[in-house]
């Protein structure tokens, strides 16, 4: 995760390599800030972890102190401390002797900021003030340069807003960096290669034919997908006749899972109902050619940021939140849930409708 969040690889591709959901790799990530944690070392005068096999294998063998320490080429005392500190001769493990080592050889030292109270103060000030932490290391050389414990690299004031476990400068500091960034990224982050937003052959809601404008015709879609929480999707399909909705489960927000996802559901409507699909601009819908071919309906694409050309799907996505509130999980909802939900929504009365019900306005249209 660390090595690729540091070539600059986007939070979605990290964890679709992972098996995780973005969500999580996020939480990892920004509990460090988004910086690497440094590599922990060996002395080289340690003993290593080899070191302690070769003791375990000669206790078990029944050498003496001094025949081990020859093949380890440590000191007698050394190897007779690192038995009677573990368990002794009989209870002595190679692998839990070590991980005591590393856990014991832990040794946290204090960031400059909070060794120095005074100098924190100064520095909170400052970033209250909107100054940056490069402003505030230069202003502290150039008026405390003689006193070594009034001076702080930019780095360390980053490293300890970004890090909120040093409980060092409060988190809402951060709100008055000019970037507002809440974590470190990698200098070699770039959109540059990725596909957000860039639907291949998207077919404009302006070259929609007109005819579809006025509602007259059955069998004109809206879709999108409702979030969930913990990276859970419902797609949702709306006719734009009769207000009828559809819900389908999906697995992601992948257009690999969504589409064939899709394309099932719609392809068990009648022909009748099947014409056009309007989508947002969401990758979920980026393999359209191959919605398109399973069910014969053409799809276009909505404006960038432009909710209210599919306003009738985000009519429904409004009314449905009565049935999975925000912070629901999605994921929990079968597909025998999901239809039990739109046939409740579907047998509603509606105002647009002059109070028939979606159902109602379907059969009718079909007749």
């Amino acid at each position: 995760m660390w090595e690729r969040w540091k070539a600059g690889e986007s939070l979605s591709a990290i964890s679709r390599v992972l098996g995780k959901p973005p969500g999580s790799v996020l939480g990892f990530l920004r509990s460090n800030g988004g910086i690497p944690p440094a590599v922990r070392k060996r002395r080289v005068s340690c003993l290593t972890l080899a070191d302690r096999e070769e003791i375990s294998r000669g206790l078990s063998a029944g050498d003496s102190m001094r025949g081990i320490a020859i093949r380890v080429n440590r000191s007698p005392s050394t190897v007779s401390r690192e038995v009677s500190r573990n368990g002794g001769v009989h209870r002595y493990r190679a692998a839990a002797a070590d991980a005591r080592a590393w856990d014991q050889a832990r040794r946290p030292k204090p960031c400059k900021l909070a060794a120095c109270p005074e100098l924190r103060r100064v520095v909170a000030g400052k970033l209250r003030a909107d100054w940056s932490p490069e402003q505030i290391a230069g202003w502290l050389r150039h008026e405390f340069g003689h006193a070594a414990h009034m001076t702080i690299s930019h780095e360390t004031i980053y490293r300890s807003l970004f890090i909120q476990a040093r409980g060092v400068l409060k988190k809402e500091l951060q709100a008055h960096l000019r970037c507002r960034r809440r974590m470190r990224r990698s200098k070699k982050a770039s959109t540059a290669g990725q596909q957000r937003g860039q639907i291949v052959d998207a077919v404009s809601i302006r070259d929609r034919p007109a005819a579809i404008e006025d509602r007259a015709i059955p069998g004109h879609w809206e879709g999108d997908l409702l979030s969930g929480a913990r990276n859970s999707h419902i797609a949702t399909l709306v006719e734009r006749h009769s207000r009828f909705t559809l819900l389908v489960k999906v697995k992601s927000k992948e257009t690999t899972t969504v589409v064939p996802a899709v394309s099932k559901q719609v392809a068990k409507l009648p022909e009748a109902l099947r014409r056009s699909l309007t989508w947002d601009r969401g990758m979920e819908m980026a393999h359209h050619k191959a919605f398109s071919v399973a069910t014969d309906v053409q799809v276009y694409f909505c404006d960038p940021q432009s909710p209210w050309q599919r306003g009738t799907n985000e009519n429904t996505n409004g009314l449905l939140r009565q049935y999975f509130p925000k912070g629901t999980k999605l994921s929990h909802y079968s597909q025998a849930d999901l239809n039990r939900v739109a046939q409740r929504l579907n047998t509603r009365p509606r105002k647009t409708l002059d109070f028939r019900t979606p159902a109602d306005m379907l059969d009718q249209a079909l007749r």
